[in-house]
């Protein structure tokens, strides 16, 4: 999921842009950078699920977000944060100093 967000960091537009399996989701930052330009978004907060029910993110999960920061940035688009969502419990790369 993205949320695509302005420069004064208001929705503009989400958009759920993977399906996966129980266990894994291919994500392209590619396909991700043209969803964000788009919508002409400054920001995006991106999120998704852990069917597990655990809210840690995976090794996987740390070098898929820093890619899409990096892609990202390169076009001018600010990450905000990335959160798992896992039953309940939500965990937030911000929060955690993994931006």
């Amino acid at each position: 999921m993205i949320l695509l967000l302005d420069a004064q960091h208001r929705v503009i537009a989400s958009e759920e842009l993977f399906h996966g399996t129980l266990t894994q989701t291919s994500v392209y930052p590619r396909e991700v950078v043209k969803c964000a330009l788009k919508h002409n978004a400054a920001a995006v907060i991106f999120a998704h699920n852990h069917p597990s029910g655990v809210a840690e993110p995976s090794h996987a999960d740390e070098i898929l977000t820093r890619s899409l920061k990096a892609a990202l940035a390169l076009v001018d688009i600010q990450v905000l944060d990335h959160f798992i969502v896992a039953g309940s419990r939500t965990m937030s790369f911000a929060e955690r100093g993994l931006l």
